[in-house]
């Protein structure tokens, strides 16, 4: 085809072109794509040519993005860089036109190239860089595989008008690409620090009045060596212990000592909320992901990100869930309740109990393999009848807390009350020593504080009615009978109509020591 055939229709074309102008300034972002691969099409069939490829770098290649070519012709290959055609390559890299009407009009230089177009096409070719500011986007090309032909200066300007436009239009896609994802990070982090700041007042309400961990016992200060070991490390801790023995302050006390200290740390009951809530919880949901989800709701995994969760009475966590919960623990990933989308998270896990979760492992309740993943670390945190050592300073922290909150004055407690209450058992722990002393503080008339022992009111002093508690209590009241001799005619074994070494295990099972 000659240059004048080439340039037949002239005006119609300039007119597509300033159609095609029009229509990129017009353009919907979301239909850039579209309106490109039919502009390279209406080019194509006004212009007599066989095929049009817009190209855009990636890495060392240039990759086809956009194709259109004729009825009988295959699009360009899919990538091509510069090992294949190293002369174009460095051209148009460099910001320069490639043209020909035959494949000898190459320069010698470009003879792998010509190889290439002689086994490939096309036998003509105008290509144009697509630069914006001192970038190369990509390469704009128009081929003509059937017949050599001439390109007409009017033609190439015209050419090189739309690549120059095409630049533009790739430029603002990417610049909107940018803005959006812009957008959608602060409205992540905006919604993570709402979500975190929530947390935090609500956090603030239920810890209001917490001790620390107090105590110099050779018990406690075994939890507290384990504790400085594990904190510095990411590995995942199971805190076990009796329910109201302070596992969630131990908690607190191996994240204020870790790396991610500087985050708040997250915490969540397992037992408190139905299975469906809990997996929204930990999980998070979008809106609409089940009846009642009337708003998004980020998760405790999100909102934990780079920070520690604590999963408290995590045993209690259906089987379903567990199976989810050991796949962040191995990969760090999961799915929302209502989208497909993948996040990651770089959370530390520290899981407590006050179950036996090997039992529970060999009753089909709990999964072993997330029993095996949370038990990296295991701790064992005393129950209060271990540290009949500690009670008076704890006693003394926890009056000292209560009495400045009610705006009380109290001095002193008495010898007598320190004495009845390190021979009692505690069945509830530390949290039944604090319902004691704020039910003594209420009723105090003066400085001095006696304070009650549980068995002397008429309630019952059961912190649990499960079958484990209700078993340890009865051995612990058959222990002090006996003086703590499990062996002999008159020992508890004996009384209890079981081996001593039977009743051995059992006690190191439910965690009954001696008291020192």
């Amino acid at each position: 085809m000659d240059g004048t055939a080439a340039d037949k229709g002239g005006t119609r074309f300039e007119s597509l072109v300033i159609d095609l102008a029009a229509g990129f300034i017009n353009m919907d972002p979301g239909q850039v794509d579209l309106v490109i691969e039919d502009s390279l099409r209406r080019i194509v069939e006004a212009l007599g040519l066989d095929r049009s490829t817009l190209f855009q770098r990636s890495g060392e290649d240039l990759v086809a993005t956009h194709s259109w070519a004729a009825p009988g012709f295959d699009p360009f290959p899919k990538a091509w860089g510069r090992d294949q055609l190293p002369w174009c390559y460095a051209r148009m890299t460099s910001g320069e036109n490639i043209v020909f009407s035959c494949i000898d009009d190459l320069p010698e230089e470009a003879a792998a190239d010509k190889s290439v177009f002689r086994r490939e096409g096309p036998l003509s070719n105008a290509s144009f860089p697509l630069v914006v500011g001192n970038h190369v986007l990509g390469v704009l090309a128009f081929g003509s595989m059937r017949t050599e032909r001439s390109w007409s200066p009017t033609v190439l300007e015209r050419l090189h008008s739309v690549a120059h436009m095409v630049a533009g239009v790739l430029a603002r896609k990417h610049a909107d690409k940018l803005l959006r994802a812009a957008l959608a990070e602060v409205g992540q982090l905006r919604e993570r620090l709402e979500r975190e700041n929530s947390y935090l007042r609500e956090h603030a309400r239920s810890v209001a009045g917490h001790v620390q961990i107090v105590g110099h016992g050779p018990a406690i200060q075994r939890v507290l060596s384990l504790v400085g070991q594990v904190a510095p490390t990411d590995a995942p801790v199971l805190l076990v212990g009796e329910t109201g023995t302070g596992k969630e302050l131990v908690a607190e006390a191996i994240h204020a000592r870790s790396s991610r200290s500087n985050r708040t740390m997250v915490k969540l009951n397992c037992a408190a909320l139905p299975a469906a809530l809990v997996e929204a919880e930990l999980f998070g949901r979008e809106k609409g992901a089940y009846t009642g989800a009337l708003t998004r709701q980020m998760g405790r995994f999100e909102l934990a990100n780079g920070s520690t969760l604590l999963l408290d009475e995590v045993s209690e966590l259906p089987l379903e869930l567990q199976a989810k919960l050991l796949r962040v623990l191995q990969s760090g990933e999961f799915e929302r309740l209502g989208n497909p989308r993948t996040i990651s998270v770089d959370v530390r896990i520290i899981a407590a109990t006050n179950r036996d979760l090997e039992q529970a492992v060999a009753e089909g309740r709990f999964r072993a393999d997330l029993y095996f993943r949370l038990a990296v670390f295991p701790i064992a945190v005393p129950p209060l009848r271990e540290r009949p050592e500690d009670i008076p300073p704890l006693v003394r922290a926890i009056v000292d807390q209560v009495a400045r909150r009610m705006g009380r004055r109290i001095e002193f407690v008495s010898e007598s009350s320190l004495e009845q209450l390190q021979r009692y058992s505690w069945p509830g722990n530390i949290r039944e020593l604090r319902n004691v002393i704020e039910r003594a503080i209420i009723l105090a008339n003066g400085s001095g504080l006696e304070i009650e022992l549980p068995e002397r009111r008429g309630t019952s002093t059961t912190a649990s009615f499960t079958l484990e508690d209700v078993e340890r209590g009865h051995i612990l009241r058959v222990l002090e009978l006996t003086g703590w001799r499990v062996r002999g005619t008159n020992g508890a074994g004996a009384l209890l109509g079981l081996p001593p070494t039977t009743l051995e295990t059992r006690m190191a099972k439910l965690g009954i020591r001696r008291p020192s």
